[in-house]
């Protein structure tokens, strides 16, 4: 026993966003992403097998190769996304295919970033899914974030009573697809607090791949409205 008074997170939340990216690529126009196209649905289809298997319900079990592979092939999911926005501003500075298709491909690759940032900062956080609900606070990992829960405990009762100190409180992915959607838009850390240098190289690219999305399709539409 480890004390942990809260249940173990459910796989849903982070196969629901796995089933957003992969449909994403498969229903959006792809001639502009080429191979890296499938590429990602490849590789989330086979993160999603050993998930569902080792842990069909809530993510209690995880072996080396389980986290070796699941580690590694988001990390590759969010390579290849960067592998991605490349061939798109390409597409945007040479300017030969059509407006709406240029569109709705920096909206695949700008939520396909979201998911795939929040995904790769709820792996790695203080040790992953698994290790946040199996192992004791002493035994826990060095956290990478700083949310606010983890200085609440001081607060108003019904404040406090959901901090990491009082209630037991750690992150789920809800709350690092959060983190990863702020931080894409607002291109810098809202009410979470990168605190590993990891964290902070990962959010600070996250941040400059949606500005240049952001930039880029902004002076696109521009000129294809002029």
């Amino acid at each position: 026993m480890n004390g942990r008074q809260r249940r173990a997170e459910h796989r849903w939340a982070a196969t629901l966003a796995l089933a957003v990216v992969l449909a994403v690529y498969v229903l959006l126009p792809g001639s502009i992403l080429g191979w890296t196209r499938f590429v990602v649905i490849g590789m989330v289809i086979l993160l999603v097998i050993p998930v569902i298997i080792l842990n069909p319900q809530r993510l209690t079990r995880q072996t080396r190769i389980s986290r070796w592979l699941t580690v590694g092939l988001v990390i590759l999911i969010t390579i290849t996304n960067q592998v991605a926005l490349v061939l798109l501003v390409r597409a945007l500075v040479v300017g030969v295919h059509p407006g709406p298709e240029l569109l709705l491909t920096a909206l695949e690759v700008w939520g396909t970033n979201v998911i795939g940032f929040a995904l790769l900062f709820w792996e790695l956080d203080r040790g992953g899914p698994v290790d946040r609900h199996r192992l004791s606070r002493t035994e826990i990992r060095a956290a990478d974030f700083r949310f606010p829960q983890d200085e609440d405990h001081d607060a108003t009762p019904e404040v406090a009573i959901g901090s990491s100190i009082k209630g037991d409180w750690v992150p789920q992915f809800v709350d690092y697809l959060y983190v990863s959607l702020t931080n894409s838009m607002a291109f810098s850390p809202t009410d979470t607090m990168p605190l590993s240098h990891r964290a902070k190289l990962l959010m600070g690219l996250q941040s400059a791949a949606g500005f240049v999305i952001l930039a880029l399709v902004i002076a696109r539409s521009v000129n294809i409205l002029a």
